[in-house]
């Protein structure tokens, strides 16, 4: 089996990269949703981000409320950043249940390519969980329309949350260094597509 993870910056098209991957045979999960999972309430995640930063960031439900977290953690103005605190707590978790996934994957599928999406692979820590890194760019004036677009937020507020998030992230050419497999998807859906048709191969070989 092929542990693959697929990390690059906000909105340089992972997912995309990923559907892709999937439409092909890989099998993948998400850094997101599972982080998601875990701020359910009643996980130890979610009692732990509620004790550090308070009942404030919660829903009328009692669920997280992902913007007032995101803000609260990001900081701004005058609020100092609490990035790295709120990685501490969810970080393990969510490494822990990617590798729970990947090894049920193999006692399924011992030749499968298992793939995980994350952001912060590096920043975690976690490459060492892998295999192979495939590292997702783009330009960086294209992060922003796509996040406006996908968001469905004005250009101003695109690049300040792109900034804002990029500024928890290595920068790409460290990414870059770091990766066994570059797709640079600043073309089109098109062209990207016939990238990873030509990777697909190469990760297919690996896995056997």
């Amino acid at each position: 089996m092929l542990k693959l993870g697929l990390t690059g910056g906000i909105a340089a098209g992972k997912s995309v990269v990923g559907e892709m991957l999937v439409a092909l045979g890989a099998h993948l999960i998400q850094a997101d949703t599972v982080s998601h999972q875990l701020m359910l309430p009643g996980e130890a995640v979610y009692q732990e981000v509620v004790r550090a930063f308070g009942s404030g960031i919660l829903n009328p439900d009692n669920t997280v409320n992902r913007a007032s977290l995101a803000e609260a953690a990001f900081g701004g103005g005058n609020k100092p950043s609490r990035i790295q605190e709120l990685n501490k707590i969810v970080h393990p978790a969510v490494v822990k249940k990617q590798d729970e996934w990947m090894e049920s994957i193999s006692h399924r599928d011992p030749k499968a390519i298992a793939i995980v999406e994350a952001a912060l692979i590096l920043e975690a820590g976690a490459a060492n969980h892998f295999d192979r890194l495939l590292v997702v760019t783009c330009r960086p004036d294209q992060r922003v329309e796509r996040l406006a677009a996908r968001t469905n937020v004005n250009l101003e507020t695109a690049r300040l949350e792109v900034a804002r998030r990029m500024a928890a992230q290595f920068p790409d050419e460290e990414k870059i260094k770091a990766a066994d497999y570059v797709i640079d998807n600043s073309g089109s859906l098109d062209e990207t597509k016939a990238k990873v048709n030509a990777l697909y191969p190469k990760l297919r070989t690996e896995a056997e």
